[in-house]
């Protein structure tokens, strides 16, 4: 027995927590024993076999990777990686680390001096630590901390949760702590390696880094103070929020603030509990003392791997709940790109966004968890996120933006490794493509028949034929359209576009005026101006026919109102390129383009209409094979009246700014 301690000395705290976070119990024990299939949960890291210690036939063993224990309900055996290899297998103590190094990919440690040496002095310095956090709570009732209690009074904090997560207040002086550390024995060279200090080549004399702060102990997973974050009180702070520099005990991007005590809120005996990150101390707290004590938090940067890999050690499935405001989604959709590689069978991330200008400390000061709660309950899966995020990046009009839109859905999964979850990610997207950009033909109550070949057939085919011809249906979309809506509401988009483009620049009309005279606009307010602008630009020469003059005639011809509201339309829609501003060259360019879109708007029209007709002979000759060819091509006529209807962005690259304004030099 005195001979595995002194072996297991030579293992540092900090070696053997590595080695065992990086394997899973699982596979450790899963080598020795059948998992029993009914009531394992793999997703859960939740194992259960016969026991392998004592012989019996119902699976009272239990083993979870959360947790990196096993225990017998039958025989009461429990212990962790190395005991199991250690009692079943027979192994001496190094032996069992050795093992579980190979397992982990890492180099057993060389038997040193200095590294034992190192190990103390890193105990050493947690003594360090927990002086310097007794100090700060003791100061957060002195006179000097009355500043620090209001605060923490006024964000609605009680003593209790104070005391919980060991508050404290750093004095507004230079040198408070470091005098109070000297004064119990503590060696210079301690408080720096600690980083309460600040010191180096360019200080004279070190002084405190923590003054006039509410300080906020970080720990870790063994519930040891390692850092300190501290929050300022004068606004005039150069950071209103400070960490511990990097440290023998601290390395930022591997710490997770208030990870053991959220661990241990999760391991009730259901185990379906799971971890929030929320994105500051403060919103851990205030979720704390409100009931909810599974959150944890980075430390005040964004999320990093390492701290990725803690929470999926803690939980398959953690919840990040971010602000809802611009900020808080760009660092979603960080932590959404940097989780995406990373998933397996089970494990993955879900994202909960906060209405806009709230955070966790907000929602829960006056209601109480209900408000948050109910955010949780909303949570997106990962795959709803990406989704989102890609769609809402612009429009999909035209067969490029949609081809591109798919590239890059599929670039973006391409990246997860595991073999399994990148192809359901992959038939995910597929499907989400197929809904996203088929429409759907049949009014949802409709009910269709269909002859032994496949054929919409019988009565109830003919019906739902005609219902479709009648208003139902695609006809029913289309009537609703630019395309035949004629002189219904506003003009459709494309047709404002082209009208106030010429209004606003009527040089155009000097080399295109035969070719804008012809055009028949199906808004009947548009065909009333545009007898207006031809006549207005009759009656004088070219160079005379400026915007000014052109408005002004129109105007007096009772147009103000429509000209008004054409242009706060465009402008509505971001269409720079029909306004006053945009660049002669880009007005051209949007001209045309327009003008395409519209002469394909009218030939969809008249097609429409004649497919319909020949449909409704059809109809009345009976004669279902004619008629499923027509319906089809009606159907593509529907498709391309889709595209040019789709958020009626009609033209381009010009979408949202021209790139050029008047007067620019063309590039």
């Amino acid at each position: 027995m005195m001979v595995r301690q002194e072996v297991h000395m030579r293992f540092s705290n900090s070696f053997l927590d590595e080695i065992r976070d990086r394997v899973q119990i699982s596979d450790v024990v899963g080598r020795r024993v059948s998992w029993d299939k009914r009531k394992t949960n793999v997703s859960r890291g939740d194992y259960w076999a016969c026991c392998p210690f004592h012989g019996e036939k119902s699976p009272s063993f239990h083993c979870e990777d959360r947790k990196g224990r096993y225990h017998c309900f039958g025989c009461g055996v429990t212990g962790d990686h190395f005991r199991f290899l250690t009692e079943l297998e027979g192994m001496s103590f190094p032996e069992a680390v050795q093992q579980i190094a190979d397992m982990a990919g890492v180099a057993m440690p060389i038997a040193d001096p200095v590294m034992e040496k190192r190990e103390k002095e890193r105990g050493s310095l947690q003594d360090v630590m927990e002086l310097a956090t007794q100090f700060f709570q003791d100061q957060l009732q002195t006179a000097n901390g009355a500043r620090g209690r209001a605060y923490l009074r006024d964000r609605g904090l009680t003593g209790r949760t104070i005391d919980t997560f060991r508050l404290g207040f750093a004095p507004d002086s230079r040198n408070a702590l470091k005098e109070f550390l000297a004064g119990k024995g503590v060696a210079k060279e301690q408080i720096e390696a600690c980083g309460l200090v600040v010191h180096g080549p360019d200080v004279p004399v070190s002084y405190d880094r923590f003054r006039d702060r509410i300080m906020f102990p970080i720990l870790s997973s063994r519930e040891k103070v390692i850092a300190f974050g501290g929050r300022a009180m004068s606004p005039d702070a150069p950071a209103k929020y400070l960490n511990s520099n990097e440290t023998e005990l601290f390395h930022k991007g591997n710490v997770l603030y208030n990870f053991a005590r959220a661990r241990r809120a999760i391991q009730g005996a259901d185990g379906a509990g799971t971890i929030i990150a929320v994105e500051g101390y403060m919103d851990v707290i205030a979720l704390h003392q409100a009931g909810v004590e599974n959150a944890v938090a980075p430390l005040g940067t964004a999320l990093t791997e390492n701290q990725l890999e803690l929470l999926w050690k803690m939980t398959p499935q953690p919840v990040l709940c971010f602000d809802g405001d611009g900020a808080g989604i760009r660092a979603a959709n960080r932590a959404a790109d940097l989780a995406l590689p990373h998933l397996k069978p089970g494990r993955t991330v879900r994202f909960a966004l906060l209405p806009d200008g709230k955070d966790p400390d907000d929602l829960v000061r006056h209601d109480g968890r209900a408000p948050f709660d109910k955010v949780m309950s909303q949570a997106k899966p990962l795959a709803e996120m990406l989704w989102s995020r890609e769609i809402n990046a612009g429009n999909f009009d035209t067969p490029e933006a949609r081809a591109e839109l798919e590239a890059r859905l599929k670039q973006m999964v391409a990246v997860i490794v595991d073999e399994n979850v990148r192809r359901h990610y992959q038939q995910d997207i597929r499907d989400r493509l197929n809904a996203f950009f088929q429409p759907q033909f049949q009014n949802r109550g409709e009910r269709r028949s269909f002859d032994r070949g496949g054929r919409p057939g019988g009565r109830g085919g003919q019906e739902a034929r005609g219902a479709r011809i009648s208003g139902g249906g695609v006809s029913e979309r289309l009537a609703r359209s630019g395309l035949v809506r004629g002189h219904q509401e506003i003009p459709a988009l494309r047709e404002s576009v082209l009208a106030l483009t010429i209004v606003n620049h009527p040089a155009l009309m000097q080399d295109e005026y035969d070719e804008i005279a012809s055009i028949d606009y199906d808004n009947r307010e548009l065909q009333r101006l545009w007898s207006g602008v031809l006549g207005a630009a009759a009656a004088v020469a070219g160079p005379h026919l400026t915007r000014e003059y052109l408005i002004e005639r129109l105007e007096e011809q009772g147009f103000g109102a429509l000209l008004k509201g054409l242009e706060q339309q465009i402008r509505n829609a971001r269409l720079w390129i029909a306004t006053e501003e945009a660049a002669m060259e880009d007005a051209r360019e949007g001209y045309r383009q327009a003008l395409a879109f519209h002469q394909r708007a009218k030939a969809l029209r008249w097609q429409k209409i004649e497919l319909e007709r020949e449909i409704a002979e059809a109809t009345e000759a009976g004669d279902g094979d004619v008629i499923d060819q027509l319906m089809r091509a009606l159907q593509e006529v529907h498709f391309e009246g889709l595209r040019l209807e789709n958020q009626e962005a009609i033209i381009d690259g010009f979408g949202v700014l021209s790139g050029r304004v008047k007067g620019a030099a063309s590039h």
